[in-house]
């Protein structure tokens, strides 16, 4: 038998032409698809591609489709601390404040006004939450303690957020000055003629929200862009809230009802924007807030109810925040020593000035606020007689940084059963720091 020798396939054989072929068909396709045209070659592309997914072989398709983020990923982390000192060129150390600022006064010193960290953003496209707490509250005599300050839901009912239902602890929307962050308030404390509607500005309830979106943008430019903007509570607001101000619990089964409505007009590139609020509830003068002794109603519920006027004018560069409510609540009377139902009145105007200098940021500010009326959250309802101007300047280096020196001067009546005589007039240089982060 006869073996054949193996022979290698070289391109200098003498064996048939036939047998090239192949090899020589396969190099010519390579080169050919190398050197095609760009156009030529999409199309045979989207040509393979059309074919299904049998024949497209490409890293993309193979590839696997990609994850969706986790709640927590959308979550947001900010917040502020603010240092005060309030004893420069004091002539009063009893002018006090106590729902302003407890380092007023006798016994002041350096003190820590806020520390506030925030978390907030989407966990689902019409579930946002946010959650505050504040880490320089005071109990007692005790401060720089932890306290809840917000936490709320809003839950979107379409698919734009146009319309809303807040749930949870929240700023009363009542007043722009309340619910407008002390991160971007000009004055170190808010007016008592508001302010004394709600402690902490804030209650637990349900509210329900609706503004357009292009409104909605417009409320977040004005707190972004540094326009000291009252934040996102809606145009139009309805509202049903405990009534017996933050952190404590409901006390007589009578729930406070707030409607709000506001709107910012555009004009000539300025933001103005004017508002009115109401809200009407019974409110309970809890133990705790009572002097032993003192007077009052047998069940302690009094009629608690204001309504409001607000003009807030963008500082570009002219700023002008003016408010003024009337209504009626508990309130101390010295003659009688017991607390009444009684009238009340008040507000302030704030006038700014904003200029900008590269980076920096300088609002010269000066306000003027009256009050005559209670406080129900405070001792025996106390009575205020209040007629006071502060005037001063912001700056700002960078974002991450404010100070404020103000020069407050003011006469002050505040009264309860302890102190049924008791009028303070005086003045003092302000000074705080803020850090933003």
């Amino acid at each position: 038998m006869i073996r054949k020798r193996s022979t290698p396939l070289l391109l200098n054989s003498k064996q048939p032409m036939g047998l090239l072929r192949p090899a020589v068909l396969a190099i010519a396709i390579t080169v050919t698809g190398l050197v095609q045209p760009a156009h030529l070659r999409a199309q045979t592309t989207a040509q393979g591609q059309s074919q299904g997914a049998r024949t497209d072989t490409t890293v993309a398709a193979q590839a696997k489709p990609a994850k969706a983020k986790a709640w927590y990923e959308n979550i947001r982390i900010r917040g502020y601390g603010q240092v005060r000192y309030n004893r420069l060129l004091e002539n009063n150390p009893q002018l006090q404040c106590e729902q302003c600022d407890r380092s007023w006064g006798e016994n002041g010193g350096f003190f820590i006004r806020r520390a506030r960290i925030i978390f907030q953003g989407y966990v689902h496209p019409q579930v946002f939450i946010y959650l505050q707490p504040d880490f320089a509250s005071s109990a007692g005599t005790t401060g720089n303690i932890a306290q809840l300050r917000d936490w709320y839901v809003d839950l979107g009912l379409d698919k734009a957020n146009e319309f809303r239902l807040r749930v949870g602890q929240s700023k009363v929307p009542f007043s722009f000055e309340n619910m407008q962050s002390s991160q971007n308030r000009l004055p170190l404390d808010r007016a008592d003629g508001t302010n004394s509607a709600n402690a902490n500005e804030r209650d637990l309830g349900v509210f329900f929200m609706w503004a357009p979106r292009v409104v909605r943008e417009r409320f977040a430019h004005l707190v972004n862009d540094n326009l000291k903007g009252s934040g996102d509570y809606g145009v139009v607001t309805v509202g049903v809230y405990n009534g017996q101000t933050a952190n404590r619990a409901e006390a007589n089964d009578n729930q406070h009802v707030v409607a709000r409505v506001t709107y910012p007009f555009l004009v000539r590139g300025q933001i103005i924007e004017p508002s009115v609020a109401a809200y009407t509830g019974m409110y309970r003068i809890t133990p705790d807030q009572r002097t032993a002794g003192v007077k009052g109603r047998a069940d302690w519920d009094y009629r608690d109810e204001r309504v409001l006027a607000t003009l807030a004018i963008a500082p570009q560069p002219l700023g002008v925040l003016a408010e003024y409510n009337v209504g009626r609540g508990p309130e101390y009377n010295p003659a009688t020593d017991s607390i009444e139902t009684q009238s009340l009145r008040g507000g302030f105007v704030t006038v700014t000035w904003q200029h900008r200098a590269r980076t920096q940021v300088w609002s010269p500010f000066v306000r003027y606020q009256v009050y005559d009326g209670g406080k129900k959250h405070e001792r025996d309802a106390r009575s205020y007689d209040v007629n006071d101007v502060e005037f001063g300047v912001e700056w700002q280096p960078h974002a991450n940084f404010e100070l404020v020196a103000a020069w407050y001067q003011g006469d002050r009546r505040f009264e309860d059963k302890t102190r049924p005589i008791n009028e303070q007039v005086g003045r003092l240089m302000r000074l705080q720091a803020q850090f933003n982060f």
